[in-house]
């Protein structure tokens, strides 16, 4: 099941960024760069969704705009809101990830973006899965490859 999210959401939506910042190794939370992403949450341009499973949290996307004077790693320009997304490791490859991506992709249309893009590492396992949901890559950024997608 897949809701709207909230502020209330946000500590499940950091700890979400651990687990897809640490894919490779373990993080805590404290020592993932990426609190921009959700600090201060409910700016214009942020939108979230959660997914559940019998009453718990499983994943989570959301998008946020950026600045050009504070841009994510990602960032393409003001107009397009950057993607984030992670499911928890015992329910990845279950489907979770592509109903949270098809959700945030319907809200982007239906605040009309004309695209969105994210920042992820060139050899992560998740290049695949945003290539096959219509992303392509547009740069580099910081050691990650920006990828975006046309809405």
């Amino acid at each position: 099941m897949i809701r709207k999210g909230s502020a209330a959401d946000v500590p499940f939506m950091r700890s979400m960024l651990a687990h897809a910042y640490a894919w490779r190794v373990n993080a805590l939370d404290a020592d993932i760069p990426l609190t921009r992403y959700v600090d201060n949450w409910g700016r214009p341009g942020d939108v979230a969704v959660i997914a559940h499973e019998t009453g718990n949290r499983v994943g989570a996307a959301w998008f946020r705009l950026f600045r050009r004077s504070e841009p994510g790693y990602g960032f393409l320009d003001e107009q397009t809101p950057e993607l984030s997304i992670s499911v928890v490791p015992s329910r990845r490859r279950h489907g979770v990830g592509q109903e949270l991506l098809d959700a945030l992709l319907e809200k982007a249309r239906a605040e009309n973006h004309a695209r969105v893009s994210l920042s992820v590492e060139k050899d992560s396992p998740a290049v695949a899965f945003y290539e096959r949901n219509g992303f392509t890559a547009s740069g580099e950024s910081q050691g990650g490859l920006v990828m975006v997608r046309e809405l």
